[in-house]
């Protein structure tokens, strides 16, 4: 079983007058096989945590650890990490021209599996992820993310996801934009690689209304750069009726 652990976490940015903590001591174990909602207001660092997870060079790590099987995340590159087996769906995923999907699904898997799939298994393979999230066949040779929908690039992340099988995926606002039956479709997908058992799921979300599809094991609360505060599927039902408003530092000197 795959566990992804972290430690005491602590990243900083560079910003208009100098560096700026972000995230300020986050601890947190994801376990193969487990759902984790992370919810919290705008601002409050969601994204960043994903973003450092992940290896991105803005964010600097100050101290702390992140570990994959026990594994220093911290001393890889992006590439390193996304083979190790860490997989990150972007809140706004870019656009790369000249690039067709069918073509970097192929690569991408290349590098993830150590070896190129045989094409006619993996045209068969790619065809059927895609018909369980309803994409039309010429999605395959559109290039990625040039002109999609909110909706279209949404579906290509969970696409990558069935597609790639990761030991850990980060879905940083996977519900964002998207309309009812969008949602739904993007939901059943992410259900899909949960029930394997072999991914662990690390859900960011603003809204309670993606969980009613993709049933949380545990919920964290995310304020200030940290987790306030830790619960099962009904903490969510209380930030759904009640809001953010007791977690919030303010409410804490009230």
């Amino acid at each position: 079983m795959s566990t992804l652990e972290i430690r005491d976490l602590h990243v900083t940015v560079e910003a208009d007058g100098g560096t700026k903590e972000i995230l300020t001591g986050v601890n947190l174990t994801v376990h193969a096989g487990e759902t984790h909602a992370l919810m919290g207001p705008n601002g409050s660092g969601k994204s960043t945590l994903a973003y450092a997870v992940a290896g991105h060079p803005k964010y600097t790590v100050s101290s702390g650890s992140i570990t994959l099987d026990g594994q220093d995340v911290l001393e890889m590159g992006v590439d390193e990490r996304a083979q190790a087996g860490l997989f990150l769906a972007m809140q706004h995923p870019v656009e790369v021209p000249g690039v067709s999907m069918s073509n970097f699904l192929r690569t991408s898997a290349t590098a993830i599996r150590g070896e190129a799939p045989k094409l006619r298994l993996w045209l068969k393979e790619m065809k059927g992820a895609m018909e369980r999230l309803a994409i039309d066949p010429s999605f395959a040779q559109r290039n990625v993310n040039e002109g999609f929908s909110g909706g279209e690039r949404k579906r290509s992340e969970i696409l990558q996801l069935e597609l790639l099988a990761p030991k850990m995926a980060i879905l940083d606002e996977t519900d964002s934009g998207l309309d009812v039956d969008a949602l739904r479709v993007v939901s059943e997908g992410i259900n899909r690689v949960r029930e394997s058992g072999q991914t662990g799921v690390l859900l960011i979300t603003h809204f309670t209304r993606i969980l009613r599809y993709v049933q949380p094991d545990h919920v964290h609360v995310f304020v200030d750069g940290r987790i306030a505060a830790a619960g099962g599927p009904e903490l969510a039902d209380q930030i759904e009726s009640e809001g953010y408003a007791a977690y919030l530092p303010a409410a804490a000197t009230a």
